[in-house]
C-alpha cells in the first residue's frame, strides 16, 4: 500500500515547465533515493511535498493519519528558541510535553517568588505525571542521543547563533526524533562528517517508514535505497527497482538500446537519402510519403538528452617545487586546530582531507591559498604554482549580469587541455548550460548550477593545484562523475576537503585526517585503504586491552593466592611465594595444525571455483541477469577466500 501519491503534478517558473506530468507511488516502507541534474526540480519537488510550496496543477495524496517529517535544504527556525526547543517545536503531543517541561524548568530558575514558584513546581508535577504516562521520558533521552551523534553539544544555545551547518544537523534531529511514517531528506549528509554519515546511513537503514531521499553521495544512495526516481526536466520522472548500483546497470542497459535503436535509425536514413537521391520516378503517394520520410529521418535526434557534462581546460606547467608546510600552527578562541603540521606537496599528489566537522579542515586550505596566515611555522608555494581554489562559500556573483557575461568577465575565448580555443559560450555549454540559460540573469540560478558556474570559473583560471573544500555538496552527480573524469587526466596537484566517500576513493591517493586536538595523521590510499587501516588499529587496541585485562586478572588471582599460602604458614617464609610463570607456548597446537590443513585445502578449491565462475562470467556477458548472478557469486567466493588467506597468513607467521 502506498503511503504517497503523486499524479500528473506540474510546476512552471516563468515560462518555462520545471516539472511536468510528475507520476509516481511511495509503499509504506519503500526508500527511494530521487535523482537529476541540476535544476531538474527535485528540490522544488520536495518543498511541494514538504508543504512550503504549491503546486500549479496535479494531485498529491497522503492519508491524514500519516506523520510526515521534512528536511528541507536550508531550514528555518525561529532565531530566539534553544536547540532543544527547536527540537520539540512540533505538533506532536510527546514532543509538545516535553517542550512545555523544559521551559517550566528553566521559569523555576529564574522566578524568585514563593508563591509563583509553587504555582510553577505544580505545573511541573502535572508534566512529569503526563510524561510518566506516555512514556515521553525515553523519547528526551533519545533527542539527547540524537544530538550527541549530530554534534550538537550545547542544547541551551539560541538557534540564531548557530551556524547553517549546525542548524541543518538540529532540523535533521528533529525530523528524526519525530519517528513519522513519511520521511523526506533534502541533501541530508551535508555538513555531517564521515562517521556521523555511517551512523545516519545505519539509522536509516532501520528506520521503519518511507523514505524520500536527495542526495549526492552515491555510498550513501546504495546503502539506503531501494527505489530510484530520477526527473527529467519536462518529462515527468522515472522509476528504477533497486538501489543506486542498480540504477546505473538499467541505464547502461537503457544506452545500449537507445544506441541500438540510434544505429537503426541511421541505417533507415542512409537507405532513404539513397532512394531520394536516386530520384523518384512516379510522383504517387507512397513516393511522397518516402520523401517525406526521409527528410523526417535525416532531420530527427536520438530521444536521449545531449551526453553529460563534459569538463575541460588547460592547465599550467607544474615545477618541482609546490608546496612546502614547515611546523604550521594554527589555533582560534585558544582551541589548536592544526599543530605543527609539516609537509612537501610534491607535482602528482592528490591528497583527501578528512575529519570532524569544526576540526580544522578548512582552515589547513586556507592557510595553504595565502588567505590566513599561520600562528607559527610557514607555507612556501612554488614559483610555479597557480592555485584554483573551489571554496565553499563560492565566488561572489552578480545576480544581475546573464550568466554569459560572469563568464566572460574571466575571458571570452578559453584554451583548452589539446592546445585548442573554445568560446565562453562552448564552455557553457560543456557545463550543462545550453544556450537559453546562458542568457538568463544569474539570480534565475538554483544552487547546483550557480555551484557548477563557480567550478567553471575556478578551471577557467588553468591551475595546476586545484584546492576542493567539499566539492560535492550541491552538484549533482553527473557533475561529480565529469568532474572525477576531469581529475583523472588533471596533470597537477589536487587537494580534496570531503565527506563524499565516493569522492574520496575515486580522487585521491593519500588521506590527511584532522584530529580535534590539531595533530594531523598521514594515511598512503584512498578512503577505503583508510578505513581498512582503521579497523586493524582499533583491533589491536581491543586485543591490547583483552591482554590488560588478562594480565590483571592473573596478578590478581596470584596475589590471591600467594595471601592465602602466607596465612596458613607459621613461619612466614618463601613458602607462600606464588610459583614461577609457566613459560608460553610457542608454535601450533594439533587443533591449529589441522585448520591450517583445512584452510590450504578450502583455498585450493575455492581458487579452482574462482577460475571456473570468471570463466563462466566472461561467457555470459550477453546475458545481463545472469552475468549480474554470477558477478554476486564471484564476489562472495572472494571475500570467503580472503578471510581464509588472512587467517591460513596469521597461523602460518605463529608457526
Amino acid at each position: 500500500m502506498n503511503i504517497l501519491n503523486v499524479d500528473g503534478l506540474h510546476k512552471t517558473f516563468g515560462l518555462k515547465p520545471l516539472l511536468e506530468g510528475v507520476t509516481f507511488g511511495l509503499g509504506e516502507s519503500e526508500k527511494m533515493g530521487l535523482i537529476g541534474a541540476n535544476g531538474s526540480g527535485k528540490t522544488t519537488l520536495m518543498r511541494i511535498l514538504g508543504g512550503l510550496e504549491k503546486a500549479d496543477g496535479g494531485r498529491i495524496s497522503i492519508p491524514s493519519s500519516a506523520r510526515v517529517a521534512y528536511l528541507p535544504q536550508t531550514p528555518e527556525f525561529d532565531p530566539d528558541l534553544s536547540v532543544l526547543d527547536a527540537l520539540f517545536d512540533t505538533d506532536h503531543p510527546e514532543l509538545r510535553l516535553l517542550h512545555d517541561y523544559e521551559e517550566v524548568s528553566r521559569q523555576l530558575e529564574t522566578v524568585l517568588d514563593p508563591d509563583e514558584q509553587e504555582a510553577i513546581l505544580a505545573r511541573m508535577s502535572d508534566l512529569s505525571h503526563k510524561l510518566d504516562v506516555t512514556g515521553a521520558w525515553d523519547r528526551e533521552a533519545r533527542a539527547h542521543a540524537l544530538l550527541d551523534r549530530l554534534g550538537i553539544v550545547d542544547t541551551t544555545a539560541r538557534v540564531g547563533t548557530l551556524s547553517g551547518g549546525q542548524k541543518k544537523r538540529v532540523a535533521l534531529g528533529r525530523a528524526l526524533l519525530l519517528e513519522p511514517e513519511l520521511l523526506l531528506l533534502d541533501e541530508p549528509t551535508n555538513h555531517l562528517d564521515t562517521e556521523t554519515i555511517a551512523w545516519l546511513e545505519v539509522w536509516l537503514s532501520r528506520f521503519s517508514g518511507a523514505l524520500l531521499l536527495v542526495t549526492h553521495d552515491r555510498y550513501f544512495l546504495d546503502r539506503v535505497t531501494n527505489r530510484m526516481l530520477e526527473v527529467r526536466p519536462g518529462a515527468g520522472v522515472m522509476k528504477y527497482e533497486g538501489n543506486y548500483t542498480r540504477y546505473l546497470e538499467l541505464k547502461e542497459e537503457e544506452e545500449r538500446l537507445s544506441e541500438a535503436t540510434e544505429q537503426t535509425r541511421r541505417n533507415l536514413a542512409r537507405r532513404e537519402l539513397a532512394w531520394l537521391r536516386r530520384g523518384a520516378k512516379a510522383r504517387t503517394s507512397k513516393a511522397k510519403y518516402r520523401v517525406e520520410r526521409a527528410w523526417a529521418l535525416q532531420e530527427s535526434t536520438s530521444d536521449e538528452p545531449g551526453g553529460g557534462v563534459e569538463l575541460s581546460g588547460a592547465s599550467t606547467r607544474l615545477g618541482k617545487k609546490v608546496i612546502e608546510l614547515d611546523g604550521v600552527t594554527k589555533a582560534w578562541d585558544g582551541r589548536t586546530v592544526v599543530n605543527r603540521y609539516s609537509r612537501l606537496v610534491t607535482r602528482h599528489d592528490r591528497i583527501g582531507i578528512i575529519g570532524p566537522n569544526g576540526a580544522g579542515k578548512t582552515t589547513l586550505l586556507d592557510m595553504i591559498s595565502g588567505r590566513i596566515m599561520p600562528d607559527t611555522g610557514s607555507v612556501e608555494i612554488g614559483p610555479t604554482a597557480v592555485i584554483g581554489y573551489f571554496d565553499q562559500e563560492g565566488r561572489p556573483l552578480n545576480d544581475a549580469l546573464r550568466v554569459i557575461d560572469t563568464v566572460k568577465e574571466v575571458a571570452e575565448n578559453i584554451p583548452t587541455a589539446d592546445g585548442g580555443v573554445i568560446t565562453a559560450s562552448q564552455m557553457l555549454e560543456r557545463f550543462l548550460f545550453p544556450p537559453a540559460v546562458q542568457y538568463t540573469p544569474v539570480a534565475k540560478l538554483s544552487g547546483g548550477e550557480r555551484r557548477r558556474l563557480h567550478l567553471l570559473l575556478v578551471l577557467m583560471q588553468a591551475p595546476n593545484v586545484l584546492m576542493l573544500d567539499e566539492p560535492t555538496n550541491d552538484l549533482d552527480i553527473a557533475t561529480l562523475t565529469a568532474l572525477e573524469e576531469y581529475l583523472d587526466s588533471f596533470q597537477g596537484v589536487v587537494i580534496v576537503v570531503s565527506h563524499d566517500r565516493w569522492f574520496l576513493d575515486r580522487t585521491v591517493d593519500h588521506i590527511v585526517l584532522v584530529g580535534e586536538q590539531g595533530e594531523l595523521r598521514n594515511f598512503p590510499g584512498n578512503y577505503s585503504a583508510y578505513l581498512e587501516k582503521k579497523e586493524e588499529e582499533e583491533a589491536v587496541r581491543a586485543a591490547e586491552t583483552r591482554d590488560q585485562e588478562a594480565r590483571a586478572a592473573g596478578s590478581s588471582r596470584s596475589n590471591s593466592m600467594a595471601a592465602g599460602a602466607g596465612s596458613g604458614s607459621e613461619s612466614g617464609s618463601s613458602a607462600g611465594a606464588a610459583p614461577p610463570s609457566k613459560p608460553a607456548r610457542k608454535g601450533l597446537s594439533w587443533t591449529e595444525k589441522k585448520e591450517v590443513e583445512a584452510l590450504e585445502a578450502r583455498i585450493s578449491e575455492a581458487d579452482e571455483q574462482k577460475a571456473a565462475l570468471e570463466a563462466e562470467l566472461m561467457a555470459a556477458a550477453d546475458d545481463f541477469e545472469a552475468a549480474r548472478r554470477l558477478a554476486e557469486d564471484l564476489a562472495a567466493l572472494e571475500a570467503n577466500l580472503e578471510r581464509a588467506m588472512e587467517r591460513w597468513a596469521e597461523l602460518a607467521e605463529r608457526a
